[in-house]
C-alpha cells in the first residue's frame, strides 16, 4: 500500500473519533487485584511470582566464595565478594528485595484465594483449589522469610541479642508504614514454623493421582468431592509445588540452622529438636533403610534423567525438584575449553584433599596409602565423580582432559584464554558427561534438585551427634549419627569388605569414640556429599568455622619419563572479617528506615 493511501485511511479513522478520544490517553491494559477473582490463570500467576524468585541455582554460586571452588571469570561477583569487595551495598547473597517482593505476592494470595473462582461448575473442586493455593502461599511465605533470615540475621552490637528480620504477615500497599524494627531471631523462627504448620492444614502429604474414592480426605468427601475433582486439585501433575513432605524438609533445614553455634544463643531450637525434625522428614521418605544406593551420583544418571517425566514418582534421593529442562548451557559454562566449554567453576586443591582414600582414611593419616606422586589413585570414588582431574575423560566423545601447566591444549593450567582452569581442576558434578557443546541440537534433560535426602540425613547426623553423641538414636529415629555416616560412606564405596561381606571402615570406628571426632567427620562428609550445591558458604558461617583458608590449586608438569610432578599452589586469598559470619542488611534500607538496625561491623 502506498504511503499516501495509509495517510488518507488514518485521517478518515481519526475523523470518526470524538475530540475527547483524540486528546485523552488510551486506557492501559493493566489489571487490578480484583481481576484475579474471575480469572484463575491470573490468580495462579500471582503465586508463580513467589516461586520464580526462590534462591535455588542449577550451578555453584556461593561455593565460589568458599575454600571449595573459585571462578576463572575475573568479573564473578562471588569471587569479588571472597577477595574483599563484600559490602552492605554490594552483596550477592542478599535476599532482602526478592524475598520481600515474593512475600507480598504470598500475602496477596492469602488474602484473596477464597475470592477466586477456581471452578465455575464444581464447588468442591473450587474449595480444593482454594486450599491448594492457600497452603502454597503460607509455605512460600515461610520459605522466603527463612531464606531472608539466613541471609540477614545478626547482632546490632557485638555479642548482643541475635536479631532476625522484619516479618511481613499481611498484604500492604504503598501507604503502609515500612519503618519497621527487626524481630528477634527466635520470634522469626516461631513465625516461620507457624506458617509451615498453617500450610499443612491445607496441603496433601504428597501430590499423587489417586485410584480410589476411599483415598479422598474426609473433609473433601463431606463437601461432595469425587476422584476426578480431587485429582484435578491435588494430582501428580502438581508435583514440583510444595506439599507436606517438602515442608518437613524445610523445618529440618531451619532447625539445624537455629541449633548451630552462630544462632544457638537465640534459644529457638535445640539439637535434639533439630534431630527430631530431620528424623520426621526422613520417615516420610522411608528412613535410612530407603537411602538410595546411587543417590550420590544421581546428577549424571543419564538413563534416569532421559526417562523422567513431570508427573513421575521421584526416587528417594529427591525430596524437592524443579521441572525438567533441556539445555546444554551448564556444560557450555563448565566443560573444559577443548570440548567447547568455558571452565567457569574450578574446584580447589583444598576440596580435593578433603576426599579420603577408598579405605576411609584421610590422606594425611599414617598408613592411609596415599601416594603424592599418584594423588588420584585409590581415592574415595566421589572425588573423580564430582571433580574432573588431570587425565580424566569428559564429553560425548570421552575426550581426555589434560590440565597440566605444560599441556598442549587450552585445558591446561592458566592458559590465559579466559576459559582454562586456574586450579588444575574442572567441575564434573551437576553436569551431564555426554553433551556435545559443539552441536546446538545436543540438548538433553537436566533436573534441578532443590533438596536431597542426603542433606537431611546429614542434618540428622549433625544434630543427633551434638545432642547425645555418635551412637545415640535421637528424636524417634531407629538409627544414629554413626549409622547415617556409615551408610553414606559405604554406598560411595568407602571401606573394605571383610570375608563375610561386611563393610569395614576403621576410621569411622575411630571417630565414633567421641562426639568431637565424629563432628569433624560429619562436617567433612557434608562438605563432600553436598559440594557445589551452594551449602558450604552457609555451613561455614553457622558453624563459626574459619573463613579465610586460601584457595589452592595444583601445578602439574610432565617429567621426562612421562609421569607427572605435582606442586600445590596458592590461587586466591580469602579476605573475610570476623563480623562477616553474619551478612548485612542492605545499606539503602538502613538509610531509609530509622527503626532498622544494621548488623555489627557493617
Amino acid at each position: 500500500m502506498k504511503l499516501k493511501n495509509i495517510i488518507l485511511i488514518s485521517a478518515a479513522t481519526m475523523a470518526l473519533a470524538s475530540c475527547d478520544d483524540l486528546f485523552e490517553p488510551a486506557n492501559e491494559n493493566n489489571q487490578d487485584i480484583s481481576a484475579m477473582y474471575k480469572d484463575a490463570d491470573f490468580a495462579r500467576g500471582v503465586l508463580d511470582n513467589a516461586y520464580l524468585v526462590l534462591p535455588y541455582s542449577d550451578m555453584p554460586q556461593t561455593d565460589l566464595a568458599t575454600d571449595d571452588a573459585v571462578s576463572n571469570d575475573a568479573s564473578n561477583s562471588y569471587k569479588k565478594m571472597a577477595t574483599g569487595s563484600w559490602t552492605a551495598e554490594v552483596n550477592p547473597v542478599s535476599r532482602w528485595n526478592d524475598a520481600f517482593h515474593a512475600i507480598q505476592y504470598c500475602n496477596l494470595m492469602i488474602a484473596n484465594a477464597d475470592k477466586v473462582v477456581w471452578s465455575y461448575t464444581d464447588e468442591s473442586v473450587n474449595q480444593m483449589f482454594i486450599d491448594n493455593y492457600l497452603g502454597n502461599a503460607y509455605a512460600l511465605r515461610g520459605l522466603h522469610h527463612f531464606y531472608a533470615l539466613r541471609a540477614h540475621a545478626g547482632m546490632a552490637e557485638k555479642d548482643g541479642e541475635l536479631l532476625g528480620i522484619p516479618m511481613h504477615l499481611e498484604y500492604v500497599d504503598g501507604t503502609a508504614d515500612f519503618n519497621e524494627a527487626r524481630l528477634t531471631f527466635k520470634e522469626c523462627y516461631d513465625l516461620i514454623m507457624a506458617d509451615w504448620n498453617k500450610a499443612l492444614e491445607y496441603l496433601p502429604e504428597e501430590y499423587k493421582t489417586i485410584g480410589s474414592a476411599s483415598e479422598i480426605p474426609a473433609k473433601y468427601t463431606s463437601i461432595g468431592a469425587d476422584m476426578t475433582g480431587y485429582n484435578k486439585a491435588f494430582g501428580a501433575h502438581h508435583r514440583g509445588k510444595i506439599d507436606g513432605r517438602i515442608i518437613a524438609a524445610f523445618k529440618a533445614q531451619l532447625a539445624i540452622l537455629a541449633a548451630s553455634p552462630a544462632y544457638s544463643k537465640a534459644g529457638a531450637c535445640t539439637y535434639a529438636e533439630a534431630a527430631k525434625l530431620a528424623a520426621d522428614c526422613l520417615a516420610k521418605f522411608g528412613g535410612l533403610d530407603n537411602m538410595q544406593s546411587d543417590g550420590w551420583k544421581i546428577f549424571d544418571n543419564t538413563t534416569f534423567l532421559n526417562g523422567f517425566g513431570a508427573a513421575d514418582d521421584a526416587p528417594s534421593e529427591i525430596i524437592w525438584r524443579a521441572n525438567i529442562n533441556k539445555t546444554q548451557s551448564y556444560e557450555k559454562d563448565n566443560y573444559p575449553p577443548s570440548i567447547f566449554g568455558s571452565g567457569r567453576v574450578n574446584p580447589t586443591q583444598n576440596l580435593v584433599d578433603a576426599f579420603p582414600m577408598a579405605n576411609g582414611m584421610p590422606i594425611t593419616a599414617a598408613g592411609s596409602g596415599y601416594d603424592p606422586n599418584n594423588p588420584y589413585t585409590g581415592r574415595d570414588p566421589r572425588l573423580t565423580t564430582y571433580i574432573l582431574v588431570n587425565g580424566a575423560k569428559m564429553g560425548h566423545n570421552n575426550t581426555v582432559i589434560n590440565t597440566a601447566e605444560d599441556a598442549n591444549t587450552l585445558d591446561g593450567l592458566n592458559k590465559e584464554n579466559g576459559k582454562s582452569t586456574v586450579t588444575g581442576y574442572y567441575l564434573r558434578k551437576l553436569l551431564r558427561s555426554d553433551i556435545n557443546c559443539n552441536d546446538e541440537s545436543s540438548t538433553n534433560n537436566h533436573l534441578q534438585i532443590r533438596i536431597r535426602a542426603t542433606e537431611i540425613f546429614l542434618d540428622y547426623a549433625e544434630a543427633a551427634n551434638e545432642a547425645e553423641g555418635p551412637k545415640a538414636k535421637v528424636g524417634g529415629a531407629g538409627y544414629s549419627a554413626y549409622d547415617v555416616i556409615k551408610a553414606i560412606r559405604s554406598r560411595a564405596g568407602i571401606g573394605d569388605m571383610d570375608i563375610n561381606g561386611n563393610n569395614e571402615d576403621p576410621y569411622l570406628e575411630e571417630c565414633a569414640a567421641s562426639k568431637e571426632k565424629m563432628r569433624e567427620l560429619i562436617r567433612n562428609e557434608r562438605r563432600l556429599e553436598l559440594c557445589f550445591e551452594n551449602n558450604r558458604f552457609w555451613d561455614l558461617r553457622r558453624w563459626l568455622a574459619p573463613l579465610n583458608e586460601t584457595a589452592k590449586g595444583v601445578s602439574i608438569t610432565t617429567k621426562a619419563d612421562g609421569t607427572f610432578d605435582y606442586k600445590v599452589i596458592d590461587v586466591e586469598k580469602r579476605n573475610y572479617q570476623d563480623y562477616m559470619y553474619y551478612c548485612p542488611i542492605p545499606y539503602s534500607e538502613i538509610l531509609k528506615w530509622s527503626n532498622l538496625q544494621q548488623n555489627y561491623g557493617w
